[in-house]
Formats: C-alpha cells, sequence, structure tokens
C-alpha cells in the first residue's frame, strides 16, 4: 500500500519482508511501485486459448520456484485458470519449516487486502440497490466518525483519495525491531481489537490531504466501509460479504474469521523472522486488520472470485464500470486504482485485482477486465535478505500468466 510519495522506492524492500502488521498490509504499495516496469502493448489474456502448452507451465512452475528461491519465501502456492476452468496449480517449498511438508497446493491462507475487494463489491451491490450515493459524504451515514467528513465522500473513501491517515502508521503498530516482533508474537496478537477504536487513532492522526486532492492508500478508508455497511443494512459487514458473495458463488474455503487466530483448513505456516531464528505467527487475532484485511481464502476460491467479478455476475455493467473508473496510484502512470480494485499493466495489456498481506503471508489476485483468465499466488515470506526480491518474482509470474514466455531469440 503506497503513498505517491518518492520514498516509496525505499519502503519496497521493508515492505515485502513482511515483518509486521503495517508493512504487510501496505504491500499493495509494492506491488504499485513495481507495477510500473510493464510497458502496455497490444493484446491481453483475455484471448488465450482454454490450455497452457507445456513450455509455459514449464515456465510457471519456475516462475513460483523463485518465490522460494531468489525470493526466500517458505512456501508458494498458484493457480490459474482460464475459461472457467484450473489450467495450471503448482506448489513450491513447504508448508512448514520444522516438518519439511510440502506447502498443499489447495491450502487455505490468509489473503490480507484483498478483502477490499469483497467489502468493495457489496458497497457497490448497495450503490445498485439506491442504498448508497458514491458521491454522498461519509457524514450522511456515519455522523462524527470521520472529521470533515460532510466534505468526504464514499467514493473517495474507497479510491483512496479521501486523505485519511493510515491508521497502521501509528507508532503503536510498528512492529519492527526484535524485541517489538517479540511483543507481538508473546502479547499484540492475540489482542481484539475494534474497528471504530482503530479509526480513531487513523483519523487523529494529521490527513494526508484534503478530500480529492491526492491518492494514499490507507486501510482505514476499508475500516469506514466496513462500518458503512453495517450502517445501511443494519449486518455486520461480513454477514452480507458471506450472503452477498461467497455463498452465491459456493466459495466454500474463504471465511472472515472476525477475531477467530487459526487457519482452519490445511495451510502453509507463516513465519517471522526473529534474530534467533523463524517463529511462527500462523496463529493470530486478524481484528486489527478487518474489512482492510482478514480474509482467509484459497488460490482457486479467489481466482474464481475475481472471474465472476470482472465477467459480470456480482456486479451490474454500471457497477462494474465505477469499479474500473480509475485515479493515479503512482507517480509514474499507468498504475491506476479503482473502487478496491488495482490496474496493474503487463507487457501485454492491463490486468485487474489486489495484492495483499498479513504476518506471514502475502497473496496476488490479478484477471484480464473479460473475466477469462485468473492468477491467485500465495507465498509465506520469510528470508528478510531476499525479502525486496518477491515483488519483482510475482510480476514476472503474473506477466508470464497473460502474455506467455518471453521470446529467447
Amino acid at each position: 500500500m503506497r503513498s505517491t510519495n518518492p520514498l516509496i522506492r525505499e519502503r519496497l524492500s521493508k515492505e515485502t519482508r513482511v515483518k509486521n502488521y503495517r508493512s504487510a498490509l501496505r504491500l499493495a504499495a509494492a506491488l504499485v511501485a513495481g507495477a510500473s516496469v510493464f510497458a502496455l502493448a497490444p493484446g491481453a489474456g483475455a484471448t488465450t486459448p482454454p490450455s497452457v502448452p507445456v513450455p509455459q507451465r514449464t515456465a510457471l512452475q519456475q516462475g513460483l520456484d523463485a518465490l522460494t528461491g531468489r525470493a526466500g519465501a517458505s512456501g508458494a502456492i498458484a493457480e490459474v485458470r482460464d475459461h472457467g476452468r484450473a489450467v495450471w496449480r503448482g506448489t513450491s517449498g513447504v508448508a512448514d519449516l520444522a516438518t519439511g511438508q510440502p506447502a498443499p497446493v489447495d491450502g487455505e491462507f490468509r489473503a490480507g487486502s484483498i478483502t477490499k475487494t469483497f467489502v468493495a463489491t457489496v458497497v457497490l451491490q448497495l450503490s445498485a440497490e439506491h442504498r448508497i450515493d458514491l458521491d454522498e459524504p461519509i457524514e450522511r451515514h456515519l455522523p462524527g466518525v470521520v472529521p470533515n467528513g460532510g466534505n468526504i465522500t464514499v467514493r473517495q473513501v474507497m479510491n483512496h483519495t479521501a486523505g485519511l491517515a493510515d491508521f497502521l502508521e501509528d507508532p503503536r503498530f510498528a512492529y519492527e525491531s526484535d524485541d517489538a516482533l517479540r511483543r507481538l508474537l508473546a502479547v499484540d496478537r492475540w489482542k481484539t481489537l475494534r474497528a471504530r477504536d482503530l479509526i480513531a487513532i487513523g483519523v487523529s492522526r494529521q490527513p494526508y490531504f484534503p478530500p480529492g486532492q491526492g491518492w494514499h492508500y490507507s486501510n482505514t478508508d476499508y475500516l469506514v466501509l466496513g462500518e458503512l455497511v453495517q450502517r445501511v443494512t443494519g449486518h455486520d459487514w461480513r454477514t452480507e460479504v458471506n450472503r452477498r458473495v461467497l455463498q452465491p458463488l459456493g466459495l466454500g474455503h474463504t471465511f472472515l474469521p472476525g477475531t477467530a487466530t487459526a487457519v482452519p483448513g490445511p495451510h502453509s505456516h507463516g513465519y517471522l523472522a526473529l534474530s534467533d531464528g523463524p517463529a511462527d505467527i500462523t496463529e493470530l487475532n486478524p481484528s486489527m486488520a478487518g474489512a482492510a484485511g482478514e480474509l482467509i481464502s484459497t488460490t482457486d476460491d479467489l481466482a474464481r472470485f475475481n472471474a465472476a467479478l470482472l465477467g459480470g455476475r456480482l456486479l451490474a455493467p454500471a457497477q462494474l464500470a465505477e469499479m474500473t473508473t480509475t485515479v493515479a496510484a503512482d507517480e509514474q502512470p499507468p498504475t491506476r486504482y479503482g473502487l478496491g480494485l488495482m490496474q496493474l499493466r503487463t507487457s501485454c495489456g492491463e490486468v485487474w485485482g489486489h495484492p495483499g498481506g498479513i504476518h506471514g503471508y502475502v497473496t496476488y489476485l490479478f484477471g484480464d477486465r473479460s473475466g477469462t483468465r485468473q492468477i491467485a499466488v500465495s507465498a509465506n515470506p520469510y528470508d528478510p535478505q531476499k525479502g525486496a526480491e518477491l515483488t519483482p518474482a510475482v510480476l514476472d509470474l503474473i506477466d508470464l500468466t497473460f502474455c506467455g514466455p518471453k521470446s529467447t531469440s
């Protein structure tokens, strides 16, 4: 998750190490920063036939192996879907450093900020039902929750142009030293934190800019949207995501755990790198991520969600057009951000989705605009000396998925 500040370049290495909740939930920043290495060219993944040739399957596996090799992840899994079916699934590395058990290709994982796309989908459905106006002030539904809320629209909160400071930038979430990481492991990861309290932390900080006059990724924005959904529907945002998205699509391995600490199904473990070796951070209370990042899922469920979303099964054309109407999200175009959806340009066209991160896990989900082809990747970053290689390795894998292997001639 990034700002338009040039300091993003030096943040890249730190963020891809996923050393703390703050850097993990900002992982989108690293992807945004890295995305500009690809130039737009004619053609897109939608024209790819519904099969993966053997050379490309080999290249995809090699790309996945790069995540556990040069990028230092303990484990990584991925799935490519095309025309409604899985055409390639891969696994690399281990699920458990202690046992050496292979990473399960169908394993569940913490998907981090991909949660935002699910929440944005619900908000847009409510907009289609005329229960929310995207250009009305947030104050109308949440009086007194956001300072200057009369001048901040729902749309601005959704596309990170509201200027609300990210609560994760508060020093109390700065788990960067070895001592702080040990405190996180022993105490803080078990705490239950309320969305309203986290919003209060965010809005107590200086806004990045006046509403609508800039772009800055902020997890506070999506906690506000979770509260908005509850106010409008009378139900917890998790209930609405389940009812409107997970159940209709049959996403049986996707969960919104609330305060539950376990990853329920087969899974790879997540780790922190301490001075004396790895520490298992798989179990944690994700309430501090909430509507900004608590989702648990699988590569198959996420790819199916992306296909349904971009294929028009979840949103009417008008609302999908709103979601894919973007603002500049990087000082080097063409990286852009819509309403809970990121536009990434590969070497052969545009793809749409979101990255996510939370302690021990990073996830990337992207698909072509037609809903034809998707890739979902989950990795478990561990080696901080190699962390800066993670985002470039994933970007290579995404490019390979939609554009094919680069010619060596």
